[in-house]
């Protein structure tokens, strides 16, 4: 590869699910994501950050006919959303009072901070992490002092 060729971050990421409307019910209505995009019952396209979370019905997007290649995926996804460790609380009273059941809470190793896990409507796992999970790992991987 190019040495000067360099992928600058994550712009969109993708789940599935077959109910439309109860996933942007869930990541509207529970998790506050700004919906920007919907296409006819082929998927939503949600902002959050500078990036995207796109949600399709992969029934539809095996079908060839939007001028992208055909796509889908069978069984649960994962999504990972940052979170500030104070907010780590209120967001489980938040969930807990939408009904959403929490189904981990983990305590990373050497004071990384915890994360939260729960289900989306179509059973994909999200994640409510805190955004120095993985900063450690990433700085030794490109020789960065830690």
């Amino acid at each position: 590869m190019h040495r000067q060729m360099k992928l600058s971050h994550l712009f969109e990421a993708a789940l599935y699910a077959k109910d439309l409307g109860a996933a942007e019910r869930f990541y509207r209505d529970v998790l506050g994501l700004e919906l920007i995009s919907s296409s006819d019952g082929r998927g939503l396209a949600f902002g959050c950050g500078e990036a995207v979370l796109l949600v399709f019905d992969p029934e539809r997007t095996r079908i060839a006919d939007a001028g992208v290649p055909t796509h889908g995926a069978i069984g649960e996804g994962h999504v990972a959303f940052a979170i500030n460790e104070s907010e780590i609380d209120p967001w489980r009273r938040h969930l807990q009072a939408c009904g959403v059941v929490i189904e981990a809470e983990v305590e990373w190793p050497e004071g990384r901070g915890r994360s939260l896990y729960f289900r989306d409507p179509s059973g994909n796992v999200v994640e409510l992490a805190p955004p120095n999970l993985w900063r450690r790992k990433l700085r030794e991987n490109r020789g960065d002092a830690a």
